[in-house]
């Protein structure tokens, strides 16, 4: 009993605790809420006051800023108003230059008007003149100044010779001193041998009894040897020879390199012919690359297709007036690179262009067509410079000389055919263009008679002088150089003479 007891009065207590604490946080809830209140209305007061001091202050600086404006656009439209006022002087001042100037256009065009009028009549009044001049002279216009211009040229003609003369001499030493020079400087570096070379096309056999092998059992082995080879064989009684001919120089080496190979082996049959014949192809070939190759080394030409070294090889075999033509262009780019450093030309161009200017001739005898057009097709295929094809073009004077370096390989071209030796020609030839030009000079009108000197170096023409004045004479010889150069083909260059002689003869009895 005394334990429910405990147990109820603990219960009122606890009931009675929470009662109490509820009652004290509401109390204390209450005095919170009255002070918080209490700081909201002082902030609102503070915030009144603040909103009114910026207000006024506000109020002021807008005050002074409208002022400030006012006063800014009275001062714009004060300037506004002086522009317009200047505006409008100007408007003034141009219309009344816009009058003068119509008006000075009015007077310019009738004084145009005027001078026409005054142009027409002293045309008409020049006109009448010319006409009372003409029937008076009984000459027209152009009749009167051609017969003055004849009788000006013919009393200046002298003096014009003279002139001309004298400019044409001062130029002509300069020009051929400086040249001579360069030229000279050129050879003498150099400074190569001048040597012919003609490849022979005979084998010598050591016996009769070899050549007996080489035709074999009726003829069998020599028709073996043609037909493998592509040449002739020709065996007479030539001792200790036997002659190859075919017109194909590398057809030629094959033969005679096989033909000797065999002489050496002993064994001539027809089996080892066609053997034979094959590996001398196989090695000429070898041969043709390598002196290709050592050409282009030798002289400092890079960069080529291999195809076009194969066909510069090839002139190692070919020959032009005795001349190895392999050996002559090698020492033309030798020449045209030292003309080209002396004159300021490319120096590889023009070494390119004469190492190669000959290279149609490897092939001339196959296609057909100059061995220049043939070579500028070869080096256009295998897609050399332009500026080669260039260079190496005109050397004959088929194509123009567009650059400096195809003057340099016509001028190298000139001076390694020229030298003294280089080359040999037949006597037939010789001859032939000697009457050639003898008979170019004697077709000319007014030419007496024409020699033919210095192996066909110089032509010298003697002209009439009563048919033919120093003026014709001059231009003779220009015509007489310009048949030379489109009629004959020849080595280096000829020199013209032609010589104008007046003899007064008279006797005294």
């Amino acid at each position: 009993m005394s334990l429910k007891i405990a147990f109820l009065l603990a219960s009122i207590a606890g009931v009675a605790g929470i009662l109490i604490g509820y009652y004290l946080r509401l109390i204390i809830s209450l005095g919170k809420k009255g002070s918080v209140e209490l700081e909201v209305k002082n902030l609102l007061l503070e915030a009144k006051e603040s909103a009114k001091k910026i207000t006024v202050e506000a109020e002021t600086k807008a005050a002074e800023t409208m002022k400030e404006l006012r006063l800014d656009m009275k001062e714009r439209e004060d300037k506004i108003k002086a522009t317009e006022d200047r505006l409008i002087k100007k408007e003034d001042t141009l219309d009344k230059r816009q009058m003068d100037i119509d008006k000075e256009v009015e007077s310019i065009k009738a004084k145009i008007v005027e001078i026409k009028d005054i142009k027409d009549k002293t045309e008409k009044i020049q006109e009448a003149k010319r006409g009372e001049l003409e029937k008076i002279a009984r000459l027209s216009t152009e009749d009167a100044k051609k017969e003055l211009l004849a009788i000006v040229e013919k009393q200046s003609e002298e003096d014009i010779m003279v002139r001309m003369k004298k400019l044409e001499t001062t130029g002509q030493e300069k020009l051929e001193s400086k040249a001579k020079d360069i030229l000279s400087t050129t050879i003498q570096r150099l400074a190569a041998s001048v040597s012919s070379d003609m490849l022979s096309t005979s084998v010598a056999i050591p016996s009769d009894e070899i050549k007996g092998k080489i035709i074999g059992k009726e003829g069998r082995n020599i028709k073996t040897f043609e037909r493998a080879s592509g040449v002739e064989v020709i065996v007479d009684d030539t001792p200790g020879a036997i002659t190859i001919s075919s017109f194909d120089p590398i057809r030629r080496q094959v033969a005679k390199l096989a033909l000797e190979n065999l002489i050496l082996d002993g064994r001539i049959q027809p089996a080892k012919i066609e053997e034979m014949v094959e590996k001398a192809k196989l090695e000429i070939n070898k041969i043709i690359k390598e002196k290709g190759e050592q050409a282009a080394y030798e002289c400092g030409v890079f960069n080529l297709d291999p195809r076009i070294i194969s066909i510069l090889g090839r002139l190692y075999f070919r020959t032009s007036y005795g001349q190895n033509v392999l050996q002559h262009s090698i020492e033309m780019a030798h020449i045209g690179g030292m003309l080209a450093e002396e004159l300021g030309a490319n120096v590889n161009i023009a070494k390119a262009g004469c190492l190669l200017h000959d290279i149609g001739k490897a092939v001339d005898h196959e296609v057909t067509g100059t061995h220049v057009e043939i070579g500028r097709r070869i080096l256009q295929k295998f897609g050399a410079d332009p500026l080669i094809v260039k260079a190496m073009e005109a050397h004959h004077g088929e194509y123009p000389y567009e650059t400096i370096e195809s003057i340099i390989v016509q001028t190298a071209d000139a001076i390694s055919g020229g030298r003294p030796g280089a080359r040999r020609d037949s006597v037939e030839n010789y001859l032939k263009r000697l009457g050639d030009l003898e008979a170019i000079a004697n077709s000319f009108k007014g030419v007496e008679k024409s020699y033919a000197l210095q192996a066909g170096r110089e032509i010298r023409i003697f002209v009439t002088p009563a048919d033919v004045t120093d003026v014709e004479a001059k231009t003779m010889a220009r015509d007489i150089a310009v048949r030379i150069e489109n009629e004959l083909r020849y080595p280096g260059e000829i020199k013209v003479n032609v010589i104008r002689e007046s003899r007064s003869i008279e006797f005294a009895r």
